[in-house]
């Protein structure tokens, strides 16, 4: 890929300056996503809820529908989506204006960190001055996410996906970074600790003024695959939260991580099983959302 830059030293340089640069940065983006319909983010909050997996599945379920769909892997520490759409090895053409995204599962077009990286096992390894760098790796990281975005070809898109990283913070840069974002679709389980930290998730995205799709409920319980009966893994499950649609509860199927894990989204293999028709279910809950705001 090109080479990343950075777009401002913050130790040297004044608010001001900051700001019109990332109007700059703004402005670019905004020119390369000129042709996207409809961009959403999917978010967490809190790592471990399956969020990456269910985003690999929804992008992979609308472009089934016939839907143009681009998939930014905005988790640049733990990227995942090369892997999970199928494309983890595969080359990034750099031509002098753009590079052009990997073609992963059902032609969804991919830009991960991890096709940066030279090995399954290499880190992002974020190097820079001692002092500071707790703001100068994130000013980098948003950099590199604006890079993404706008250094990459994505053409014609019905939809374009961004995973975020866990963290009830990741939407701040990325709103800054695209102020046309969409709409929003939360992912939660249904034990305690996980809805508390989506629901402060959920209390960032209202403040940013992101419109909120609605949540899916994950892992609400275990599909044997043996006798296809669901049994409890958690107390609490369908409480929801206030105001928020609940738009899939989706049973932890263990067929369905494994083959997305192995870059074949399991909606496309098995799109009838209780996870597939909940996938299906959030997949069109989403285009009814966004023709309905372009109506």
């Amino acid at each position: 890929m090109k080479k990343i830059r950075t777009y401002f030293d913050v130790s040297e340089t004044s608010a001001s300056d900051i700001e019109g640069q990332l109007d700059v940065r703004r402005q670019r983006v905004e020119r390369r996503l000129a042709d996207v319909r409809h961009s959403l983010a999917v978010m967490s909050g809190k790592g471990g809820v399956g969020k990456s997996v269910i985003t690999a599945n929804l992008a992979a379920a609308l472009a089934a529908d016939g839907c143009a769909v681009g998939v930014l892997d905005a988790d640049l520490n733990g990227p995942s989506m090369a892997r999970l759409l199928g494309v983890r090895r595969a080359p990034l053409r750099v031509t002098a204006e753009a590079v052009e995204p990997a073609s992963g599962a059902a032609g969804v077009r991919v830009m991960s960190m991890d096709l940066l990286l030279a090995s399954e096992e290499s880190p992002v390894d974020w190097t820079g001055p001692k002092q500071g760098s707790f703001l100068w790796r994130g000013t980098l990281e948003a950099n590199t996410l604006g890079e993404f975005l706008g250094d990459t070809e994505w053409g014609q898109l019905d939809y374009l996906i961004l995973d975020l990283a866990p963290g009830t913070d990741r939407i701040v840069p990325l709103s800054e970074i695209v102020p046309s974002l969409g709409g929003l679709v939360m992912v939660s389980l249904p034990s305690q600790l996980a809805r508390f930290i989506v629901g402060k998730s959920l209390t960032m995205a209202r403040k940013l003024d992101i419109p909120i799709i609605g949540y899916v409920e994950n892992m609400t319980g275990y599909l044997c695959p043996h006798c296809e009966q669901v049994g409890d893994l958690f107390e609490g499950a369908g409480r929801g939260f206030e105001g928020i649609e609940r738009l899939a509860s989706l049973p932890f199927d263990p067929r369905f991580g494994a083959a997305t894990d192995a870059g074949r989204p399991d909606v496309l293999q098995r799109p009838e099983s209780p996870v597939g028709r909940g996938i299906r279910q959030v997949a069109s809950a989403v285009r009814t959302f966004f023709e309905g705001r372009a109506t």
